[in-house]
């Protein structure tokens, strides 16, 4: 398992240059992390979307796209619609959002001719460097899943484990998290956790080892499992951190990237291919990293 984001990057150069299709390709913040993802040979992009802003911007940054190719189309959501039409028809291998809503873009990731279903969830893994935490964490989902059900949460690890197996741990440990680490009748989503545990345990879920329910600060920290008496393989040495819901993940999220330091890289899984779906709001950084991890699990 590697243990820096930065590895992400030696890890897809090990790979063929993988073709990335970008939906709705003008916008300076993804031509931006491209241009610095071309120089280091990880992606050659496909850029679809208003070729005149595309051209413009790419020279206000000094992106010399001369040698790529440009699909000139107006509206995002066909633009989305094309870009995954190329994935689909196997001329592209990732696909990235650029200046296009993720309602949109998703739309038509699901679309039943040109889209990429895969599974039955589609849904958001980022993967943190923190400095204070001992290697690297999964957190899902913050991005996609609003109010996931029970059936909505196996799907969830599934897409997780996945990345962490394509990353080089063959057994990640998984907490289901809450705010507390007991079963409450009155909190559902410690009934979730406790049997997605069992499922585990049964051998129902595979490729990981779940616990919960955990409260953060055990499934992070050994010493608070040890203060509240948890027994646990996953206490204190989570890989996957499964939230209750949106909101819960998504605090974590802003949490670690604004006030603990943190980095991240962060891909959709679900689909055919791994999805490229920043923020505005990250860091120049992160969307480079996140580019690189889809091109090394690609």
């Amino acid at each position: 398992m590697i243990t820096k984001l930065s590895q992400l990057v030696e890890m897809a150069k090990a790979k063929r240059k993988r073709k990335i299709a970008v939906a709705a390709a003008g916008d300076y913040d993804v031509l931006e992390a491209l241009k610095n993802a071309e120089k280091e040979g990880i992606v050659e992009p496909v850029l679809v979307g208003i070729q005149s802003r595309i051209e413009l911007i790419c020279k206000e940054i000094d992106y010399d796209i001369s040698g790529y190719e440009i699909i000139n189309v107006e509206d995002r959501f066909e633009a989305s619609l094309v870009a995954s039409k190329l994935i689909r028809d196997g001329q592209a291998d990732i696909l990235m959002k650029g200046l296009v809503s993720t309602g949109q873009l998703l739309k038509a990731v699901l679309d039943k001719e040109k889209g990429l279903r895969k599974g039955n969830i589609l849904s958001h893994v980022a993967v943190f460097e923190s400095p204070h935490y001992h290697k690297l964490l999964g957190i899902t989902d913050a991005a996609m899943n609003v109010a996931p059900t029970f059936e909505d949460k196996i799907a969830l690890i599934n897409n997780a484990v996945e990345v962490f197996h394509l990353l080089g741990e063959p057994n990640p440990k998984v907490a289901v998290v809450g705010a507390v680490e007991t079963v409450n009748m009155r909190m559902e989503s410690t009934m979730h956790a406790a049997t997605l545990s069992m499922m585990n345990k049964r051998g129902q879920i595979k490729g990981c080892t779940i616990d919960g329910p955990l409260a953060l600060d055990n499934a992070v920290s050994k010493k608070a499992a040890q203060i509240k008496n948890i027994e646990s393989d996953v206490a204190g040495n989570v890989d996957i951190i499964i939230a209750p819901d949106i909101n819960g993940a998504n605090f974590l999220y802003k949490a670690l990237n604004f006030l603990g330091g943190a980095t991240t890289a962060a891909v959709i899984m679900g689909a055919k291919v791994p999805i490229v779906l920043t923020s505005r709001a990250d860091s120049e950084r992160s969307k480079f990293l996140s580019i690189s991890l889809a091109a090394a699990i690609g």
